[in-house]
């Protein structure tokens, strides 16, 4: 497979070591900081997929940019509003888009985990969630991706199964993010630590937590 990268830092770079020994190409770079390739290109569209790890203030033109020359993409970028690009391109006729706030196969589980839990807590009554993620000091958004990930989900099945007048009233679950130096100075850090947490009236908290 031909795959040209976006964004080319830890992740970008951790992509392309994957990619190279999986047997895959890598066919063109765009990154401001470290390449002059250009989207319209040849090299470029040569690529059967473009993958995307940017910036939150980046995504949304590096994505337009990469279907305007018929290259589908796969982005993790984080921090923006994806939702609303994904909504007006569903309108249109484009190569295609997955994004996801994380692809990790466990923090995947902690979402489906994440949604049982929400219909627990709905359904026992009394208790308030919240999230505590802690990650690494180099990441760019907070809270991240994964965080609002989790809440969304969260405010979704409390909502659909709410008998409140007004169903769709936003649920109240506060995300607290932590930046740390763990993942620099551990040699096998946890990039992320995400719980969530809920206090009935005169008992203990009762958590959920899940790692990245």
């Amino acid at each position: 497979m031909n795959i040209a990268l976006i964004g080319y830092g830890k992740m970008g770079k951790m992509i392309e070591s994957v990619a190279l020994s999986r047997g895959h190409q890598i066919v063109c770079v765009i990154d401001p900081l470290t390449s002059t390739q250009t989207f319209d290109s040849p090299a470029f569209r040569s690529a059967d997929v473009a993958i995307e790890f940017s910036r939150p203030d980046a995504a949304e033109s590096n994505i337009r940019q990469a279907i305007a020359q018929n290259v589908p993409v796969v982005s993790g970028t984080t921090g923006w509003n994806a939702a609303a690009l994904r909504d007006e391109l569903s309108q249109t006729s484009h190569p295609g888009i997955i994004w996801s706030s994380n692809y990790s196969v466990g923090v995947n589980i902690l979402f489906a985990v994440n949604r049982y839990l929400a219909q627990l807590l709905h359904h026992s009554g009394g208790y308030t969630p919240s999230i505590t993620e802690v990650h690494h000091i180099h990441k760019l958004d907070a809270p991240s991706g994964t965080a609002v990930t989790l809440r969304e989900a969260i405010s979704q099945e409390l909502r659909a199964t709410s008998q409140d007048s007004m169903p769709n009233k936003p649920i109240d679950c506060p995300i607290e993010s932590i930046r740390s130096s763990l993942s620099v100075t551990k040699p096998n850090p946890v990039r992320a630590l995400l719980s969530v947490q809920s206090s009935p009236p005169n008992t203990s908290p009762a958590n959920a937590a899940g790692t990245q």
